[in-house]
């Protein structure tokens, strides 16, 4: 057991980010007081705060504050600069270096239940300086060790042997090891690497773990090769994250070479070769060639002004960079690039995190990290719980919307992770046209691709609309007319039983995304009203806010109703409910005509479901506040503990979980919706891939689960 852990290479390559992201991610699910700390980093000097910019950084400090927004500056992030450390070492005042690392770590220490310490690169002249400093480092800061070996393109016995070297010898500086994890290693070798890492080390109790090669975590950007080569960007700057998983010299004739194309590849080529240049645009063009990550021009000539002009017509053309070295020592070079992962690249970053948790034996790690202290539900630990309850009864959720990017990329997320199963809805080549546009990991193999118009099932959908609305003068050829729109088809599918839920509006307004819901799916038994709820996660809780989307002012009946639906979804999303009926007073003290809406709510909501937790009217503070509360409502059960907080109207509702967010920094989940029969939930038009994923989580395990039916 352990409140902090050192990550120490073998060798240098081996992929200490991946790893580190993989153990933040999972310490965050308990905790959010986590921190992060290199005692080494490269430079000869400290620099100011305010010059730390972009390159000049550490990328892996870089990467882990900025993606988990750890409470942590960047100069507390790391001990010293290895060229400073280097020269007191020469100068014999190595316990100068030691006490100045040690007494940085020992503050961010101070601060957080767990610090995690990731050893130096060698990258620095002097290896063998690195590899003794961080065995002395780590025995000092008195941190477990956690070896990380490279397994790439390497025999059993290469890749076992250096990390075996790396177990005696922190061994001998008096260190404890708490595992080994081999990265990179080939797809056939994963098994007998494991076998013989549990044959070396299986009796000492460590955790022993292998991660295969992923060949798209190691292929650059176009943004990395363009930095590292010092390339100069002539034309598509808005594509520079484009990954080049591929890379063809284009000397020979064209035809040639478009034989050659592989998804991504980078097509490398002299400058003035204006017959591939243009026939690799028209390639990346066509449907009939798979998509380029883009070109990179050698020799230091640049197209044609009939070629410039060419591709200056193109709304969004393909990344061009020029190079001033000739073709072989520019593929030599683009060989060599470095796979950066940065803070904004988020397909990577859930991509690692992802390999890490399936490879990884999470519960051996778990034990290692078992003595930091589980402090209420994290953000983290929320989200990993929705995915974890979505994955364990897959639910089959249709997306009218599949040509949005956003939509597509959460997709690939949902599938790739096997989270539920899916629909889109659109013409199957069309969606393919944007997967190829904008390199989303999605087969469509894997998916349901349906469009309305050419499907088997619209005249039954169309037929059940028309007996389902004629009542109000629908006709038959109205109903087929209806059941093209692709808001109204997929909540058809949700009614039919051919999907589970139904996730829009990342398009479409929350209007056009609900109508149809209300129209023919409708309000669950004894239900009168659909309305949302916010998941608001807070540092160290998940809040459940309603009515914050739906209804404007909603009477004392439809507010119980609300208060009522949403403790059963809070529930639902392992909150335990106990309901606040928010007012401006507590209590019996205040009178008025919107304090008596709310305490006739409660009353209600108290008749209807006895079971429930409910107080109200309440303040805000005295719900959430538990000296507040004990103040304004002694004896309350609710009082200063509430999960659940229901407002009197839309306009308050709105407003405050805004203002929770914005000067909290908490994060609001939804708005999920709630009363109808089966899940349909919308989508802000300004939603991210994040939001999608999670409000499709939401949707699984609604489906999973029918809410209680009111009395009467």
């Amino acid at each position: 057991m352990t409140n902090s852990l050192f990550i120490s290479t073998a060798e240098a390559g081996s992929g200490k980010a991946l790893v580190s992201l993989g153990i933040i991610e999972l310490l965050l699910r308990r905790t959010t007081r986590v921190h992060f700390f290199r005692p080494l980093i490269q430079g000869t000097e400290s620099v100011a705060p305010e010059q730390t910019h972009g390159q000049d950084k550490n990328e892996d400090i870089d990467l882990i504050v900025s993606h988990f927004d750890l409470k942590q500056s960047y100069e507390e992030s790391f001990g010293m600069r290895s060229r400073e450390a280097q020269d007191l070492v020469a100068q014999h005042r190595t316990d100068e270096v030691i006490d100045m690392i040690i007494r940085k770590f020992k503050i961010l220490e101070s601060r957080g239940d767990f610090l995690l310490c990731e050893g130096s690169d060698y990258l620095s002249e002097s290896l063998a300086f690195e590899y003794n400093f961080n065995q002395e480092i780590a025995k000092n800061l008195r941190a477990p060790v956690l070896i990380l070996g490279n397994a790439l393109k390497r025999s059993l016995d290469d890749a076992i042997g250096p990390v075996e070297i790396a177990v005696e010898a922190y061994q001998d500086a008096g260190c404890d090891i708490a595992g080994i994890i081999l990265n990179n290693a080939a797809a056939d070798l994963v098994n007998p690497l494991k076998a013989e890492l549990f044959r070396r080390f299986g009796m000492r109790g460590l955790l022993l773990s292998v991660i295969p090669h992923h060949p798209r975590l190691a292929s650059p950007r176009v943004r990395d090769i363009a930095t590292q080569l010092q390339a100069t960007v002539l034309y598509g700057h808005k594509r520079l994250k484009n990954l080049a998983t591929k890379r063809v010299v284009a000397a020979m004739q064209l035809q040639n070479c478009l034989n050659r194309l592989q998804p991504n590849s980078l097509v490398i080529t002299p400058g003035d070769r204006a017959d591939m240049i243009a026939g690799m645009l028209q390639a990346h063009q066509s449907t009939s060639y798979p998509p380029l990550a883009g070109l990179l021009l050698s020799t230091g000539m640049q197209p044609d002004p009939a070629i410039a002009r060419l591709i200056e017509g193109m709304p969004d053309p393909l990344p061009i960079l020029s190079v001033e070295t000739d073709t072989y020592n520019t593929a030599a070079q683009v060989n060599e690039v470095h796979s950066a992962l940065l803070p904004d690249d988020r397909e990577k970053i859930d991509l690692s995190i992802q390999t890490f948790d399936q490879h990884v034996d999470l519960p051996q790690l778990e034990q290692q990290i078992s003595a930091v202290r589980v402090r209420g539900m994290t953000p983290k630990m929320f989200t990993y719980n929705l995915m974890e309850r979505a994955k364990s009864q897959r639910q089959h959720i249709v997306l009218p919307e599949a040509y949005d990017p956003r939509i597509l990329k959460a997709a690939a997320t949902l599938v790739n992770r096997g989270i539920v199963k899916l629909t889109l809805l659109g013409r199957r080549q069309d969606v393919q046209r944007v997967i190829d546009r904008y390199q989303v990991r999605l087969d469509l193999d894997h998916v349901n691709v349906v469009h309305p118009s050419e499907s088997e099932i619209l005249q039954d959908y169309a037929h059940t609309f028309f007996e389902l609305r004629q009542h109000k003068g629908v006709t038959l050829d109205n109903a087929l007319d209806v059941m093209m729109d692709v808001s109204y088809f997929g909540t058809m599918m949700v009614y039919k039983g051919d999907a589970d839920g139904m996730v829009s509006g990342a398009v479409h307004t929350t209007q056009h995304t609900i109508r149809p819901a209300l129209q023919f799916v409708k309000t669950h038994p004894g239900f009168t009203v659909v309305s949302s709820d916010l998941l608001v996660s807070q540092e160290q809780r998940v809040l459940v806010y309603g009515d914050c989307a739906i209804n404007p002012n909603p009477t004392a009946e439809q507010l119980a109703e609300i208060a009522i639906s949403s403790a059963d979804t809070a529930r639902t999303f392992g909150v335990d409910p106990k309901v606040a009926l928010l007012s401006y007073s507590s209590g019996e003290s205040g009178k008025g005509e919107e304090v008596e809406k709310v305490r006739t709510a409660t009353k209600l909501a108290r008749e209807w479901r006895p079971d429930l937790l409910l107080e109200g009217p309440i303040q805000y503070d005295a719900a959430v506040d538990p000296e507040v509360g004990a103040q304004k409502m002694q004896g309350s059960a609710v009082a200063g503990q509430a999960t659940v907080l229901i407002f009197p109207d839309l306009n308050t509702g709105n407003n405050t979980y805004k203002a929770v967010q914005r000067e909290t920094g908490a994060i609001a989940i939804g708005p999920v919706l709630q009363g109808l029969r089966k899940p349909v939930n919308d989508l802000s038009r300004g939603c991210t891939v994040e939001d999608i994923i999670n409000t499709v989580a939401i949707t699984a395990v609604q489906a999973q689960t029918a809410p209680e039916t009111l009395p009467g």
